[in-house]
């Protein structure tokens, strides 16, 4: 795979702005613990002065003459040519836009591809929402399931590349963002590839933490979000074969997205320009683009980092009694784990570490209620129990477990905090920890 997934240097990522963020916790002040990453990240510092030194030269884009607007329409275009060569891509065939995250690229090409109601999308039950409703709202969806550990391997993509009718997409995440689990996306892509499928890849896990080669690894479209990547302004990468946004309506409509306008008739920019209506996010453009420069320039140092914290991970929650970890602990992975607490409620595991800790961890079902549910091993009447009890908001009877989720500038000894803060829960409700583990991860 080393020929597939590019490195920089050892360069340094810059400090996280809010890093030494202190807060108070019992009374007294500590510093704040974000063990997050996976939904969102602060901004590096490197990102925050590209910002302000753009600030002043803040303008409108294509439509100005004079030195600003220049300016900024030139910044705006050299960061759609970084965010391509950032992941890799071809520039003579593939075209960096800009969309607010990952939900909104996904939409994005789900709606220009043009899909019926009679056309296939194959995709599987680790993804996140964001990579599974567009693709039900505009064709049908064939699934690759799981097995218990909650991974796929890929024999069983090529055998729902096989079935009949063929499907035209084949839509994977390149990292789950439940358990860091990354399937392998070069023989997945090859195989849709030798078969005429087109591969389109969520990267929102992927992206931050591994560099990816697009040409290499035979994508055709991938998105990914700026706020997982140090550049939380807004804006976001998706790059597209530019074949595929040759023809056809934009997903938005507006100014310029056209090169001329009646009553009767819309003749349509070309591309990017028609998909790129209204006045963009420059500032999150500019940010977007810094963060890539500096997660290329750190690629190796990031790497090894991220798997010492993977293994840090994995030996910290080893020592607490009573958690059952989700999904995979073994092979490449990213700095994440999912795991719930044996008696205790997700949500209240997730508030005792803010409280009492300084710890901040997610806690739900992260987005990807199928994965959760398989993850759980939920029978089809235990699943609808889950939207019965959605629909009339009890929230309390909902499934979810705990996450915890590292960044390439997370400090290793933060990870050995959260399993003092842990293995202190759980010594103060040793009285439950017998009870059956599906309580906890009903969330009653």
């Amino acid at each position: 795979m080393t020929s597939l997934f590019r490195t920089g240097d050892l360069a340094q990522l810059d400090p996280l702005i809010g890093a030494d963020l202190r807060i108070s916790v019992g009374g007294e002040q500590r510093r704040y613990i974000d063990l997050d990453a996976a939904a969102t990240t602060s901004a590096s510092a490197g990102v925050v002065r590209a910002v302000q030194e753009f600030l002043p030269w803040y303008s409108s884009v294509h439509r100005g003459a004079g030195a600003k607007s220049q300016y900024t329409s030139a910044r705006y275009e050299q960061a759609r040519e970084t965010i391509v060569r950032f992941v890799g891509a071809d520039p003579a065939t593939h075209v960096g836009l800009f969309p607010r995250n990952t939900t909104e690229g996904l939409n994005q090409i789900a709606f220009r591809l043009g899909l019926t109601r009679d056309d296939i999308v194959v995709t599987t039950a680790v993804e996140h929402h964001a990579n599974l409703l567009p693709w039900q709202r505009h064709a049908q969806v064939r699934v690759v399931d799981v097995d218990r550990s909650g991974t796929y391997d890929v024999a069983a993509v090529v055998a729902a590349l096989d079935e009949r009718p063929t499907p035209r997409v084949l839509a994977v995440s390149g990292a789950s963002n439940v358990t860091g689990w990354m399937p392998d996306l070069a023989a997945i892509a090859a195989a849709a590839r030798d078969r005429g499928v087109l591969v389109v890849v969520d990267g929102a896990q992927l992206v931050p933490h591994r560099p990816v080669d697009m040409a290499a690894l035979g994508i055709d479209v991938l998105a990914w979000s700026g706020h997982k990547m140090f550049a939380p302004f807004g804006a976001s990468g998706l790059v597209v074969d530019r074949r595929l946004l040759a023809d056809g309506e934009p997903f938005l409509v507006g100014g310029g997205a056209v090169k001329a306008v009646s009553h009767e008739e819309v003749i349509w920019a070309d591309t990017p320009d028609r998909d790129d209506a209204g006045t963009p996010n420059v500032v999150g453009v500019v940010a977007l683009a810094a963060a890539a420069e500096e997660l290329l320039a750190g690629g190796a140092r990031n790497r090894l980092h991220e798997d010492l914290l993977v293994r840090a991970l994995d030996d910290e929650l080893a020592t607490v009694p009573g958690l059952r970890r989700l999904g995979p602990t073994s092979g490449d992975r990213l700095p994440v784990a999912a795991f719930v607490i044996h008696g205790m409620p997700h949500g209240e595991v997730a508030d005792r570490l803010s409280r009492e800790h300084g710890i901040g961890v997610r806690s739900g079902c992260f987005c990807a209620h199928p994965y959760l549910s398989r993850l759980f091993g939920l029978t089809p009447s235990e699943v609808q129990q889950f939207h019965d009890d959605a629909r009339v908001n009890r929230a309390d009877r909902l499934p979810g477990a705990v996450r915890v989720s590292c960044s390439s500038a997370t400090p290793l000894a933060d990870v050995a905090t959260l399993g003092e803060a842990l293995r202190a829960i759980t010594a103060s409700r040793g009285d439950v920890l017998g009870r059956p583990a599906a309580t906890a991860g009903r969330g009653r």
